[in-house]
């Protein structure tokens, strides 16, 4: 009966996605009731008005959602059950948003040796080494919140490349450089690489490492063998995924950056979201709604990639950390249970900051055989530590763009004359906006994305907690860095092998 219903279900969401496919959004936007299509929490508005839907389609998501138990699933992942199928773990994350957790000693020892970091003069640059996760969360907060960033120089080295620490280096004084290793397992070979090579500079320049060292992980014994002081390592829960990791002590140089009480009041808009979510109706709760919009665009309308433009060159990072978010989370072939995924699940996720993009890849989105559905993000206001009144002119004709572009993707023109200039439209987006980037409207618009992905993923029935598939090319670079098994590698590989040991 379960497969019947969902066949039903599934029949009847094709057959909505083949008649909005057949009514321009030009029509579409001219339906009566159309604000219906806006939804806002607080200050933050999502305007879905620009999508190919109407009615009778959203109900069928609905359905759909109802049909996969959704607010039963998100009611477990708030709770604490072990959702994550294959590791057999809860997801903890949503913990460290929670009021309640700023009272813990693991989150006021953060908070407390952050700031002891920025009021320590002799501290001039921080340098947080990870990779994924563990630097993409926090090097993108700190750049968004640049205007609260009143702390010391940070800088962020995410990949094994020399050129990337070394560059770091060369800005850095030996004696004045904290460092901060961020590795769950405190094994990833990326960030340990890193650490070895900072641990030796600073050796070299008389300076003791154990000092000028702290340690992020799930794994603080191992932190301690390495050679970390013990006051220097800050632990996270094993529950807490990489790419879900910035409001933990992952966090931390974004923390010494703006500040504990900034940081908290990040935490806070992320746990506003998190309320919302748990709470609101479907009908009218933001995330469930995105959410099923990233599985109607992917499984339905057969779109396979999603674009994310930011209009705030500050959250330029943005696209990054949620394709890691996206892709790593829901990239998957299998559903929970192990079985073989009806219809392809998670989009490719890209993007660029406007108005930059507009000057790039929008041409493609305007006039290529491709519909990609795209996400324009903007503030209402200037951010902050601008000067209000002369940045004015300049922010409203960012956000001016920025709705601009939304109309005509959607709208198009005819121009049958010349038809190198015809722009189809009937190209969706959703616009959100806000009224000022805060550190608590960061924290709030983070969390919102985060629940897009699970919630998606709870449709779709995958695992996005997992992520198996960036295990195997890390296991096969291990083997061949040690040379054991080299021969059951192609002819090929062991040849680029044998030019790369070559002096």
């Amino acid at each position: 009966m379960q497969n019947e219903k969902f066949s039903q279900i599934d029949h009847a969401l094709n057959n909505a996605a083949r008649r909005v496919l057949a009514t321009s959004l030009s029509s579409l936007m001219q339906m009566p009731n159309r604000y219906r299509f806006i939804y806002e929490f607080d200050d933050l508005t999502v305007d879905c008005t620009r999508q190919p839907l109407d009615d009778d389609a959203l109900a069928c998501l609905f359905d759909l959602a109802n049909a996969c138990k959704l607010r039963q699933r998100i009611d477990q992942m708030f709770c604490g059950a072990s959702i994550n199928t294959t590791e057999n773990r809860p997801v903890q994350h949503l913990e460290s948003r929670r009021p309640e957790h700023q009272n813990t000693a693991n989150y006021k020892k953060c908070a407390d040796f952050a700031e002891t970091v920025r009021s320590n003069a002799n501290i001039t640059a921080v340098v947080n080494l990870g990779t994924g996760g563990s630097d993409l969360g926090p090097k993108m907060v700190t750049a968004a919140l640049a205007g609260y960033h009143d702390g010391p120089d940070c800088y962020f080295v995410g990949n094994i490349c020399p050129t990337d620490l070394h560059d770091v280096l060369g800005k850095c004084t030996p004696q004045t450089t904290l460092f901060i290793i961020a590795s769950k397992t405190f094994t990833t070979a990326e960030t340990m690489a890193n650490a070895a090579i900072a641990k030796n500079w600073l050796e070299q320049h008389g300076v003791d490492f154990g000092k000028a060292m702290v340690a992020v992980t799930a794994a603080g014994p191992r932190a301690r063998e390495w050679g970390i002081d013990p006051q220097h390592i800050f632990t996270f829960a094993e529950g807490v995924g990489g790419r879900y990791s910035l409001w933990s002590p992952v966090g931390l140089a974004a923390m010494i950056a703006i500040g504990s009480d900034d940081f908290a009041s990040m935490l806070a808009g992320g746990y506003a979201m998190d309320c919302h979510v748990q709470q609101a109706e479907l009908q009218q709760n933001i995330g469930v709604i995105m959410g099923l919009l990233r599985v109607w665009h992917r499984s339905y309308l057969h779109r396979p990639a999603y674009g994310l433009i930011p209009y705030d060159q500050r959250l330029a990072q943005l696209p990054a950390w949620a394709q890691q978010l996206e892709m790593e989370s829901n990239g998957k072939a299998v559903d929970r249970h192990g079985h073989g995924l009806q219809r392809p699940a998670g989009p490719l996720l890209w993007g660029a900051p406007g108005t930059n993009a507009q000057h790039s890849f929008f041409q493609w989105l305007h006039q290529s055989l491709d519909v990609i559905p795209i996400d324009v993000l903007v503030a209402m206001q200037p951010a902050a530590g601008l000067d209000q009144v002369a940045s004015w002119d300049s922010h409203k004709a960012l956000a001016i763009n920025a709705v601009a572009q939304a109309e005509a993707l959607a709208l198009g023109t005819t121009n049958s004359d010349e038809p190198h200039k015809h722009f189809p439209g009937n190209r969706p987006s959703v616009l959100i906006s806000w009224d000022k980037t805060t550190p608590y409207a960061l924290g709030r618009l983070l969390a919102l994305y985060e629940h897009i992905t699970v919630i998606s993923g709870f449709v779709w029935d995958v695992n996005s907690f997992d992520q198996w598939g960036v295990e195997l090319g890390k296991q096969m670079a291990n083997q061949l860095q040690s040379g054991v098994g080299v021969d059951a590698f192609s002819p090929a590989a062991q040849a680029f092998l044998h030019r790369l040991n070559k002096p």
